[in-house]
């Protein structure tokens, strides 16, 4: 009887045990909507009308693009991630020198960054940085009252297996709701400059979404990186490319450079970092 009675008395401490205790599951869930909850509004959505041609044709093609951005300060400097916003740069860069038998010019004829209010703010691009895939914008003109950012002085590092927190928000079929993601950090680039991989998990995660530790510090912003391709085949330029998390302490430091908005003067471009980071 004492023996039955032992036995009950592990289940019963067992099921209370795990009664108090949240799964991990439970706990990534928890977490996650706190750094929803508190950075959402600092991912915007960025309208921009882009202007592209091919092989020096006369003839171009305009488009309508929305695009994520991540608010670095409350004047509004946001970053988007250069391959999305002009792609042209990225084709260069995988090409590389067969780039100019098949050239791609772009020019973006309209940017502006849409609020939660429906307000449309005009922005344009003051700093590009080929080598991070970093585009900065500015709005055009001083805004009404300050945007809520993300904050670059408080930042974590990533190790393999690390589930962070992304952000983004979805296109306007969607209500343009604010969305995030669970993703897990596979592998981690030493040089020339540290990048966290994500897995392949499809997910709502887009470029410029911010991705956050589970602690609610900001990691960095999910970018494009590419290299020259050999060969040119599909094959070779799909492999040469790969997303990846820029840490927020390139992001800071890039950052700083970024000028005022000068409306159609010319835009800043950052040094290239080394040959070896192209």
């Amino acid at each position: 009887m004492r023996y039955k009675l032992n036995i009950t008395l592990v289940v019963a401490a067992c099921l209370l045990a795990s009664l108090a205790v949240p799964s991990r599951a439970d706990e990534v869930a928890e977490k996650g909507r706190e750094v929803f909850k508190k950075n959402q509004h600092a991912v915007v959505t960025v309208q921009e009308v882009l202007k592209m041609s091919a092989g020096g044709g006369s003839r171009a093609n305009e488009a309508k693009q929305d695009l994520t951005g991540t608010v670095l300060d409350p004047s509004g400097l946001t970053v988007l991630a250069l391959s999305e916003c002009d792609p042209s740069e990225m084709y260069q860069r995988m090409l590389g020198d067969g780039a100019s038998r098949n050239r791609v010019e772009t020019e973006i004829t309209d940017m502006k960054i849409l609020l939660d209010d429906g307000t449309e703010v005009p922005a344009e691009i003051v700093l590009r940085d080929k080598d991070l895939d970093l585009a900065f914008i500015r709005p055009k003109a001083k805004l009404a009252s300050p945007m809520t950012a993300v904050d670059l002085t408080k930042s974590s590092p990533a190790q393999v297996l690390d589930q962070v927190i992304t952000l983004n928000r979805l296109n306007s079929a969607a209500g343009r709701a604010y969305a995030a993601s669970v993703e897990r950090i596979s592998a981690i680039i030493q040089k020339p400059q540290t990048f966290y991989i994500p897995d392949s998990t499809m997910t709502s995660t887009t470029l410029g979404s911010p991705a956050f530790a589970l602690d609610g510090n900001l990691v960095g912003v999910v970018v494009m990186r590419a290299i020259s391709a050999k060969g040119g085949s599909t094959r070779n330029v799909r492999d040469s490319m790969a997303t990846v998390i820029l840490p927020a302490e390139a992001i800071a430091k890039a950052a700083k450079q970024a000028p005022e908005a000068k409306g159609d003067t010319e835009k800043k471009e950052a040094p290239p970092e080394s040959k070896d980071a192209k």
